[in-house]
Protein backbone atom coordinates (compact mmCIF):
# COMPACT_ATOMS: atom_id res chain seq x y z
CA UNK A 1 0.00 0.00 0.00
CA UNK A 2 2.88 2.31 0.84
CA UNK A 3 4.39 1.68 -2.54
CA UNK A 4 1.16 2.61 -4.28
CA UNK A 5 0.88 5.88 -2.36
CA UNK A 6 4.43 6.85 -3.12
CA UNK A 7 3.92 6.18 -6.79
CA UNK A 8 0.78 8.31 -6.75
CA UNK A 9 2.64 11.09 -5.10
CA UNK A 10 5.41 10.80 -7.62
CA UNK A 11 3.00 10.92 -10.52
CA UNK A 12 1.44 14.07 -9.12
CA UNK A 13 4.86 15.63 -8.75
CA UNK A 14 5.85 14.71 -12.30
CA UNK A 15 2.75 16.03 -14.06
CA UNK A 16 4.65 19.16 -15.10
CA UNK A 17 7.60 21.27 -14.35
CA UNK A 18 5.30 24.12 -13.37
CA UNK A 19 4.14 22.17 -10.23
CA UNK A 20 5.45 24.32 -7.28
CA UNK A 21 5.66 21.41 -4.74
CA UNK A 22 9.01 19.70 -3.97
CA UNK A 23 9.91 16.79 -1.70
CA UNK A 24 13.02 16.98 0.50
CA UNK A 25 14.65 14.32 2.67
CA UNK A 26 17.02 15.01 5.59
CA UNK A 27 18.02 13.30 8.85
CA UNK A 28 16.60 14.73 12.03
CA UNK A 29 18.31 15.07 15.38
CA UNK A 30 17.52 11.45 16.28
CA UNK A 31 19.05 10.13 13.07
CA UNK A 32 15.72 9.31 11.45
CA UNK A 33 14.98 10.22 7.85
CA UNK A 34 12.31 12.89 7.48
CA UNK A 35 10.53 14.14 4.40
CA UNK A 36 9.25 17.67 3.78
CA UNK A 37 7.58 19.60 0.99
CA UNK A 38 8.61 23.04 -0.15
CA UNK A 39 5.98 25.17 -1.85
CA UNK A 40 6.95 28.33 -3.66
CA UNK A 41 5.04 31.47 -3.05
CA UNK A 42 2.76 32.72 -5.76
CA UNK A 43 4.59 35.98 -6.29
CA UNK A 44 8.14 34.88 -6.69
CA UNK A 45 10.06 32.54 -8.97
CA UNK A 46 12.05 29.52 -7.81
CA UNK A 47 15.08 28.94 -10.00
CA UNK A 48 15.93 25.65 -8.32
CA UNK A 49 12.52 24.09 -9.14
CA UNK A 50 13.88 22.37 -12.23
CA UNK A 51 16.37 20.49 -10.12
CA UNK A 52 13.60 19.09 -7.86
CA UNK A 53 12.23 16.70 -10.42
CA UNK A 54 15.38 14.54 -10.84
CA UNK A 55 15.79 14.51 -7.08
CA UNK A 56 12.21 13.32 -6.60
CA UNK A 57 12.70 10.64 -9.20
CA UNK A 58 15.80 9.37 -7.40
CA UNK A 59 13.96 9.32 -4.10
CA UNK A 60 11.09 7.37 -5.62
CA UNK A 61 13.48 4.86 -7.16
CA UNK A 62 15.17 4.36 -3.80
CA UNK A 63 11.84 3.86 -2.08
CA UNK A 64 10.77 1.37 -4.74
CA UNK A 65 13.99 -0.60 -4.32
CA UNK A 66 13.62 -0.64 -0.54
CA UNK A 67 10.02 -1.74 -0.82
CA UNK A 68 11.03 -4.56 -3.18
CA UNK A 69 13.60 -5.77 -0.66
CA UNK A 70 10.99 -5.73 2.12
CA UNK A 71 8.57 -7.76 -0.03
CA UNK A 72 11.29 -10.28 -0.81
CA UNK A 73 12.01 -10.73 2.89
CA UNK A 74 8.32 -11.18 3.63
CA UNK A 75 7.98 -13.87 0.97
CA UNK A 76 11.06 -15.62 2.29
CA UNK A 77 9.49 -15.68 5.76
CA UNK A 78 6.28 -17.33 4.44
CA UNK A 79 4.26 -14.25 3.77
CA UNK A 80 2.13 -13.80 0.72
CA UNK A 81 3.17 -10.30 -0.23
CA UNK A 82 1.04 -7.25 -0.15
CA UNK A 83 -2.67 -8.02 -0.03
CA UNK A 84 -5.48 -6.08 -1.42
CA UNK A 85 -8.18 -5.25 1.08
CA UNK A 86 -11.06 -7.78 0.90
CA UNK A 87 -14.70 -7.12 1.20
CA UNK A 88 -16.09 -8.52 4.45
CA UNK A 89 -19.39 -10.40 4.09
CA UNK A 90 -22.27 -9.62 6.42
CA UNK A 91 -23.12 -12.08 9.29
CA UNK A 92 -26.42 -12.97 7.66
CA UNK A 93 -24.70 -14.00 4.43
CA UNK A 94 -22.13 -16.02 6.34
CA UNK A 95 -24.86 -17.82 8.31
CA UNK A 96 -26.78 -18.61 5.12
CA UNK A 97 -23.65 -19.97 3.45
CA UNK A 98 -22.87 -22.10 6.52
CA UNK A 99 -26.40 -23.52 6.53
CA UNK A 100 -26.14 -24.42 2.87
CA UNK A 101 -22.86 -26.20 3.55
CA UNK A 102 -24.49 -28.20 6.36
CA UNK A 103 -27.38 -29.20 4.11
CA UNK A 104 -25.01 -30.23 1.34
CA UNK A 105 -23.04 -32.31 3.84
CA UNK A 106 -26.22 -34.01 5.07
CA UNK A 107 -27.18 -34.84 1.47
CA UNK A 108 -23.76 -36.30 0.85
CA UNK A 109 -23.95 -38.41 4.04
CA UNK A 110 -27.38 -39.70 3.02
CA UNK A 111 -26.14 -40.59 -0.46
CA UNK A 112 -23.11 -42.28 1.06
CA UNK A 113 -25.34 -44.39 3.32
CA UNK A 114 -27.56 -45.39 0.40
CA UNK A 115 -24.56 -46.41 -1.68
CA UNK A 116 -23.17 -48.45 1.21
CA UNK A 117 -26.50 -50.26 1.61
CA UNK A 118 -26.60 -50.99 -2.11
CA UNK A 119 -23.05 -52.28 -1.90
CA UNK A 120 -23.98 -54.64 0.95
CA UNK A 121 -27.05 -55.88 -0.92
CA UNK A 122 -25.02 -56.50 -4.07
CA UNK A 123 -22.46 -58.34 -1.97
CA UNK A 124 -25.14 -60.61 -0.55
CA UNK A 125 -26.55 -61.28 -4.00
CA UNK A 126 -23.11 -62.03 -5.35
CA UNK A 127 -22.43 -64.45 -2.51
CA UNK A 128 -25.79 -66.15 -3.03
CA UNK A 129 -25.14 -66.44 -6.77
CA UNK A 130 -21.70 -67.90 -6.15
CA UNK A 131 -23.17 -70.49 -3.78
CA UNK A 132 -25.87 -71.37 -6.31
CA UNK A 133 -23.27 -71.80 -9.07
CA UNK A 134 -21.19 -74.03 -6.81
CA UNK A 135 -24.24 -76.09 -5.91
CA UNK A 136 -25.30 -76.52 -9.54
CA UNK A 137 -21.77 -77.46 -10.59
CA UNK A 138 -21.66 -80.06 -7.84
CA UNK A 139 -24.98 -81.51 -9.04
CA UNK A 140 -23.93 -81.63 -12.66
CA UNK A 141 -20.40 -82.95 -12.08
CA UNK A 142 -19.94 -86.34 -13.81
CA UNK A 143 -19.39 -89.40 -11.69
CA UNK A 144 -21.10 -88.05 -8.61
CA UNK A 145 -24.07 -89.54 -6.84
CA UNK A 146 -26.09 -86.32 -6.99
CA UNK A 147 -28.12 -84.61 -4.29
CA UNK A 148 -30.87 -87.20 -4.28
CA UNK A 149 -28.66 -90.03 -3.07
CA UNK A 150 -26.89 -87.80 -0.58
CA UNK A 151 -30.19 -86.69 0.87
CA UNK A 152 -31.18 -90.33 1.40
CA UNK A 153 -27.92 -91.12 3.16
CA UNK A 154 -27.80 -88.20 5.55
CA UNK A 155 -30.96 -86.16 6.17
CA UNK A 156 -29.19 -83.93 8.72
CA UNK A 157 -30.10 -80.28 8.95
CA UNK A 158 -32.88 -78.94 6.76
CA UNK A 159 -31.33 -77.42 3.62
CA UNK A 160 -32.36 -74.10 2.19
CA UNK A 161 -34.74 -74.51 -0.70
CA UNK A 162 -33.81 -72.97 -4.03
CA UNK A 163 -35.75 -73.09 -7.35
CA UNK A 164 -34.51 -75.97 -9.48
CA UNK A 165 -33.83 -75.94 -13.21
CA UNK A 166 -36.24 -77.88 -15.37
CA UNK A 167 -33.55 -80.34 -16.51
CA UNK A 168 -32.71 -81.19 -12.94
CA UNK A 169 -36.39 -81.76 -12.13
CA UNK A 170 -36.56 -84.23 -15.00
CA UNK A 171 -33.43 -85.97 -13.71
CA UNK A 172 -34.96 -86.22 -10.25
CA UNK A 173 -38.15 -87.62 -11.71
CA UNK A 174 -36.22 -90.37 -13.49
CA UNK A 175 -34.43 -91.29 -10.25
CA UNK A 176 -37.46 -91.12 -7.99
CA UNK A 177 -37.73 -94.76 -6.94
CA UNK A 178 -35.58 -96.16 -4.15
CA UNK A 179 -34.96 -99.89 -3.76
CA UNK A 180 -36.84 -100.44 -0.50
CA UNK A 181 -40.58 -100.68 0.15
CA UNK A 182 -42.15 -101.70 3.44
CA UNK A 183 -45.62 -101.85 4.91
CA UNK A 184 -45.61 -100.65 8.51
CA UNK A 185 -48.67 -101.54 10.56
CA UNK A 186 -49.30 -99.23 13.48
CA UNK A 187 -52.43 -101.01 14.68
CA UNK A 188 -54.23 -104.27 14.13
CA UNK A 189 -56.86 -102.61 11.94
CA UNK A 190 -57.70 -104.35 8.70
CA UNK A 191 -56.23 -103.18 5.44
CA UNK A 192 -58.42 -100.65 3.63
CA UNK A 193 -59.69 -102.42 0.58
CA UNK A 194 -60.25 -101.26 -2.95
CA UNK A 195 -63.91 -102.20 -3.03
CA UNK A 196 -65.11 -98.66 -2.43
CA UNK A 197 -68.01 -97.75 -4.67
CA UNK A 198 -66.89 -95.99 -7.84
CA UNK A 199 -63.19 -96.50 -7.24
CA UNK A 200 -60.72 -97.29 -9.98
CA UNK A 201 -57.30 -96.39 -11.28
CA UNK A 202 -56.42 -92.99 -12.70
CA UNK A 203 -56.13 -93.18 -16.49
CA UNK A 204 -56.52 -89.57 -17.69
CA UNK A 205 -56.17 -85.95 -16.53
CA UNK A 206 -57.81 -83.19 -18.57
CA UNK A 207 -56.78 -79.60 -19.26
CA UNK A 208 -56.81 -77.10 -16.39
CA UNK A 209 -59.79 -74.78 -15.89
CA UNK A 210 -59.09 -71.45 -14.14
CA UNK A 211 -61.54 -70.49 -11.38
CA UNK A 212 -59.80 -67.49 -9.89
CA UNK A 213 -56.55 -65.59 -9.55
CA UNK A 214 -54.79 -64.16 -6.53
CA UNK A 215 -54.42 -60.39 -6.62
CA UNK A 216 -51.28 -59.91 -4.50
CA UNK A 217 -47.79 -61.34 -4.09
CA UNK A 218 -49.05 -63.32 -1.08
CA UNK A 219 -50.92 -65.47 -3.59
CA UNK A 220 -47.87 -66.58 -5.56
CA UNK A 221 -48.63 -69.98 -4.06
CA UNK A 222 -51.39 -71.18 -1.77
CA UNK A 223 -54.17 -73.72 -1.30
CA UNK A 224 -57.88 -73.74 -2.15
CA UNK A 225 -60.40 -76.50 -1.51
CA UNK A 226 -63.97 -77.66 -0.96
CA UNK A 227 -65.22 -80.06 1.67
CA UNK A 228 -66.22 -83.40 0.04
CA UNK A 229 -68.28 -84.26 3.14
CA UNK A 230 -69.47 -80.89 4.52
CA UNK A 231 -71.42 -80.30 7.71
CA UNK A 232 -74.09 -77.61 8.13
CA UNK A 233 -74.11 -74.66 7.70
CA UNK A 234 -71.49 -75.37 5.02
CA UNK A 235 -72.24 -77.00 1.70
CA UNK A 236 -70.28 -78.55 -1.13
CA UNK A 237 -70.33 -75.14 -2.81
CA UNK A 238 -68.53 -73.49 0.13
CA UNK A 239 -64.99 -72.78 -1.00
CA UNK A 240 -61.93 -72.14 1.14
CA UNK A 241 -58.65 -70.44 0.31
CA UNK A 242 -55.31 -69.67 1.98
CA UNK A 243 -52.60 -67.43 0.49
CA UNK A 244 -49.53 -69.25 1.77
CA UNK A 245 -46.71 -66.75 1.14
CA UNK A 246 -45.27 -65.38 4.39
CA UNK A 247 -44.17 -66.51 7.85
CA UNK A 248 -47.39 -65.66 9.73
CA UNK A 249 -50.06 -67.25 7.52
CA UNK A 250 -53.25 -67.18 9.60
CA UNK A 251 -56.03 -66.02 7.27
CA UNK A 252 -58.52 -68.59 5.98
CA UNK A 253 -60.92 -67.06 3.45
CA UNK A 254 -64.44 -68.49 3.22
CA UNK A 255 -66.57 -68.14 0.05
CA UNK A 256 -70.17 -69.26 -0.25
CA UNK A 257 -69.60 -70.37 -3.84
CA UNK A 258 -66.89 -70.54 -6.46
CA UNK A 259 -68.17 -67.38 -8.19
CA UNK A 260 -67.37 -65.36 -5.06
CA UNK A 261 -63.86 -66.77 -5.20
CA UNK A 262 -63.53 -65.67 -8.82
CA UNK A 263 -64.60 -62.12 -7.88
CA UNK A 264 -62.30 -62.08 -4.84
CA UNK A 265 -64.92 -61.16 -2.20
CA UNK A 266 -64.90 -63.57 0.76
CA UNK A 267 -68.01 -64.03 2.88
CA UNK A 268 -65.84 -64.42 5.98
CA UNK A 269 -62.20 -64.44 7.06
CA UNK A 270 -61.12 -66.88 9.78
CA UNK A 271 -58.02 -65.98 11.79
CA UNK A 272 -56.29 -69.19 12.78
CA UNK A 273 -54.98 -69.36 16.36
CA UNK A 274 -51.66 -70.66 15.02
CA UNK A 275 -49.96 -69.89 11.70
CA UNK A 276 -49.93 -72.73 9.20
CA UNK A 277 -47.03 -73.90 7.08
CA UNK A 278 -46.88 -74.81 3.41
CA UNK A 279 -49.73 -75.66 1.05
CA UNK A 280 -50.69 -79.04 2.49
CA UNK A 281 -53.96 -78.10 4.21
CA UNK A 282 -57.34 -79.72 3.42
CA UNK A 283 -60.97 -79.23 4.50
CA UNK A 284 -62.85 -82.37 5.51
CA UNK A 285 -66.02 -83.00 7.55
CA UNK A 286 -66.27 -79.45 8.86
CA UNK A 287 -62.63 -79.07 9.82
CA UNK A 288 -59.50 -77.50 8.40
CA UNK A 289 -56.56 -79.89 8.76
CA UNK A 290 -53.18 -78.20 8.61
CA UNK A 291 -49.58 -78.33 9.75
CA UNK A 292 -48.78 -75.65 12.36
CA UNK A 293 -45.74 -73.63 11.39
CA UNK A 294 -42.30 -75.06 12.17
CA UNK A 295 -43.60 -78.29 13.72
CA UNK A 296 -44.11 -81.94 12.79
CA UNK A 297 -47.69 -81.84 14.07
CA UNK A 298 -51.07 -81.91 12.36
CA UNK A 299 -53.98 -79.89 13.77
CA UNK A 300 -57.75 -79.79 13.22
CA UNK A 301 -59.45 -76.39 13.24
CA UNK A 302 -63.24 -76.64 13.67
CA UNK A 303 -64.82 -74.29 11.12
CA UNK A 304 -68.03 -73.85 13.11
CA UNK A 305 -66.56 -73.40 16.57
CA UNK A 306 -63.50 -71.57 15.19
CA UNK A 307 -61.11 -73.34 17.52
CA UNK A 308 -58.47 -76.07 17.36
CA UNK A 309 -60.10 -79.30 18.54
CA UNK A 310 -57.23 -81.76 17.98
CA UNK A 311 -53.50 -81.77 17.42
CA UNK A 312 -51.08 -84.66 17.10
CA UNK A 313 -47.40 -85.04 16.29
CA UNK A 314 -46.45 -87.27 13.37
CA UNK A 315 -43.61 -89.43 14.76
CA UNK A 316 -40.27 -88.78 13.07
CA UNK A 317 -41.75 -86.64 10.30
CA UNK A 318 -39.38 -84.20 8.66
CA UNK A 319 -40.53 -80.59 8.71
CA UNK A 320 -39.60 -77.02 7.72
CA UNK A 321 -37.60 -77.93 4.65
CA UNK A 322 -36.15 -81.35 5.49
CA UNK A 323 -38.22 -83.48 3.08
CA UNK A 324 -40.25 -81.11 0.85
CA UNK A 325 -41.49 -81.75 -2.66
CA UNK A 326 -39.10 -80.65 -5.40
CA UNK A 327 -40.68 -77.19 -5.63
CA UNK A 328 -39.87 -76.50 -1.95
CA UNK A 329 -42.18 -74.28 0.06
CA UNK A 330 -41.71 -76.32 3.30
CA UNK A 331 -44.07 -78.96 1.89
CA UNK A 332 -42.71 -81.66 4.19
CA UNK A 333 -46.15 -82.60 5.55
CA UNK A 334 -49.00 -82.80 3.04
CA UNK A 335 -52.58 -83.70 3.93
CA UNK A 336 -54.94 -85.38 1.47
CA UNK A 337 -58.51 -86.66 1.24
CA UNK A 338 -59.94 -89.37 -1.01
CA UNK A 339 -62.75 -91.92 -0.98
CA UNK A 340 -61.01 -93.71 1.92
CA UNK A 341 -60.75 -90.71 4.23
CA UNK A 342 -57.97 -88.51 5.59
CA UNK A 343 -54.25 -89.08 4.86
CA UNK A 344 -50.94 -87.47 5.68
CA UNK A 345 -47.97 -87.64 3.27
CA UNK A 346 -44.48 -87.06 4.67
CA UNK A 347 -41.04 -88.65 5.10
CA UNK A 348 -38.72 -89.62 7.94
CA UNK A 349 -35.04 -90.17 8.55
CA UNK A 350 -35.57 -93.91 8.87
CA UNK A 351 -37.34 -93.90 5.48
CA UNK A 352 -34.29 -92.15 3.99
CA UNK A 353 -36.40 -89.54 2.23
CA UNK A 354 -38.96 -91.92 0.72
CA UNK A 355 -42.65 -90.97 0.91
CA UNK A 356 -44.46 -92.30 3.98
CA UNK A 357 -48.28 -92.50 4.08
CA UNK A 358 -50.39 -92.58 7.23
CA UNK A 359 -54.17 -92.96 7.52
CA UNK A 360 -55.61 -90.58 10.14
CA UNK A 361 -58.74 -90.50 12.25
CA UNK A 362 -60.42 -87.18 11.25
CA UNK A 363 -61.65 -86.51 14.80
CA UNK A 364 -58.67 -87.43 16.97
CA UNK A 365 -55.89 -87.46 14.36
CA UNK A 366 -54.82 -90.85 15.65
CA UNK A 367 -52.69 -92.78 13.15
CA UNK A 368 -54.52 -95.93 12.04
CA UNK A 369 -51.98 -97.30 9.60
CA UNK A 370 -48.68 -96.36 7.95
CA UNK A 371 -47.09 -97.32 4.63
CA UNK A 372 -43.54 -96.62 3.54
CA UNK A 373 -43.24 -96.32 -0.24
CA UNK A 374 -40.25 -96.56 -2.55
CA UNK A 375 -40.85 -93.10 -4.08
CA UNK A 376 -38.47 -90.32 -3.13
CA UNK A 377 -40.36 -87.30 -1.87
CA UNK A 378 -37.82 -84.75 -3.10
CA UNK A 379 -37.94 -86.35 -6.55
CA UNK A 380 -41.57 -85.44 -7.25
CA UNK A 381 -43.30 -82.07 -7.53
CA UNK A 382 -46.51 -83.00 -5.67
CA UNK A 383 -48.82 -85.91 -4.88
CA UNK A 384 -52.46 -86.81 -4.18
CA UNK A 385 -54.55 -89.88 -3.40
CA UNK A 386 -57.45 -91.46 -5.28
CA UNK A 387 -59.14 -94.58 -3.91
CA UNK A 388 -56.23 -95.39 -1.59
CA UNK A 389 -53.59 -95.05 -4.31
CA UNK A 390 -50.91 -92.39 -4.15
CA UNK A 391 -50.10 -90.58 -7.41
CA UNK A 392 -47.12 -88.27 -7.99
CA UNK A 393 -46.37 -85.49 -10.50
CA UNK A 394 -43.00 -85.35 -12.24
CA UNK A 395 -42.42 -81.55 -12.41
CA UNK A 396 -43.91 -78.36 -11.01
CA UNK A 397 -42.77 -76.13 -13.90
CA UNK A 398 -42.50 -78.24 -17.05
CA UNK A 399 -45.47 -77.36 -19.29
CA UNK A 400 -45.88 -81.00 -20.30
CA UNK A 401 -45.32 -82.91 -17.05
CA UNK A 402 -46.66 -86.38 -16.26
CA UNK A 403 -48.28 -88.36 -13.49
CA UNK A 404 -45.22 -90.56 -13.19
CA UNK A 405 -45.74 -92.98 -10.27
CA UNK A 406 -48.53 -94.72 -8.39
CA UNK A 407 -48.35 -96.55 -5.07
CA UNK A 408 -51.24 -98.86 -4.17
CA UNK A 409 -51.82 -99.18 -0.42
CA UNK A 410 -53.86 -102.34 -1.05
CA UNK A 411 -50.94 -104.26 -2.53
CA UNK A 412 -48.03 -102.22 -1.17
CA UNK A 413 -46.54 -102.00 -4.66
CA UNK A 414 -45.65 -99.08 -6.90
CA UNK A 415 -45.63 -98.77 -10.66
CA UNK A 416 -44.40 -96.24 -13.20
CA UNK A 417 -46.94 -94.18 -15.15
CA UNK A 418 -46.87 -91.63 -17.94
CA UNK A 419 -50.20 -89.79 -17.79
CA UNK A 420 -49.90 -86.31 -19.37
CA UNK A 421 -50.31 -83.41 -16.95
CA UNK A 422 -50.23 -79.74 -17.98
CA UNK A 423 -48.56 -77.04 -15.87
CA UNK A 424 -50.15 -74.17 -17.73
CA UNK A 425 -48.67 -71.39 -15.58
CA UNK A 426 -45.38 -73.15 -14.82
CA UNK A 427 -45.42 -73.08 -10.98
CA UNK A 428 -47.51 -75.83 -9.42
CA UNK A 429 -47.46 -75.42 -5.63
CA UNK A 430 -50.56 -77.35 -4.53
CA UNK A 431 -52.44 -80.38 -5.89
CA UNK A 432 -55.29 -82.25 -4.15
CA UNK A 433 -58.11 -84.58 -5.15
CA UNK A 434 -61.74 -83.90 -4.31
CA UNK A 435 -63.61 -87.24 -4.32
CA UNK A 436 -67.09 -85.68 -4.40
CA UNK A 437 -66.36 -83.67 -7.55
CA UNK A 438 -63.91 -86.14 -9.13
CA UNK A 439 -61.53 -83.29 -9.87
CA UNK A 440 -58.04 -82.22 -8.96
CA UNK A 441 -57.74 -78.82 -7.28
CA UNK A 442 -54.45 -77.04 -7.96
CA UNK A 443 -52.65 -73.73 -7.35
CA UNK A 444 -50.46 -72.76 -10.29
CA UNK A 445 -48.58 -69.43 -10.01
CA UNK A 446 -51.35 -67.18 -8.61
CA UNK A 447 -54.05 -69.20 -10.41
CA UNK A 448 -56.63 -71.50 -8.80
CA UNK A 449 -57.46 -74.24 -11.29
CA UNK A 450 -59.21 -77.60 -11.51
CA UNK A 451 -58.42 -80.69 -13.62
CA UNK A 452 -61.07 -83.23 -14.64
CA UNK A 453 -59.96 -86.84 -14.19
CA UNK A 454 -61.08 -90.20 -15.49
CA UNK A 455 -60.81 -93.50 -13.60
CA UNK A 456 -60.85 -97.01 -14.94
CA UNK A 457 -63.81 -99.23 -14.20
CA UNK A 458 -63.53 -100.90 -10.80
Amino acid sequence: MLRLCLLLWGSLALRGRADPAFLHRAPDSAGLCTYSFTVAGPAEACPEAAAGVPELRAELAALAARLSRLEGRERAMGGSGPREPQQVASPARLEAAYGELLRARARLEEEKGRLEREKEELGRRLESSAQEITRLRARCAPGRDGPGRDSLRAPGKAPRWEPQPLTFQELQSERTEVPVSRLLEETALGRPGGAHSGCGELVWVGEPVVFGRADSIAGKYGVWMKDPEPVPPFTRDTTWRVDAVGTEVRQLFQYEEAEQLARGYPAKVHILPRPLESTGAVVYRGGLFFQPRNSRSVARYDLRGETVTAEREIPGAGYHGQYPYSWGGYTDIDLAVDEMGLWVIYSTESARGAIVLSKLDPETLEIHRTWETNIRKRGVANSFLICGTLYTVSSYSAPNATINFAYDTTTGASRALSIPFENRFRYLSMLDYNPSERQLFAWDSFNMVTYPVRLSQA
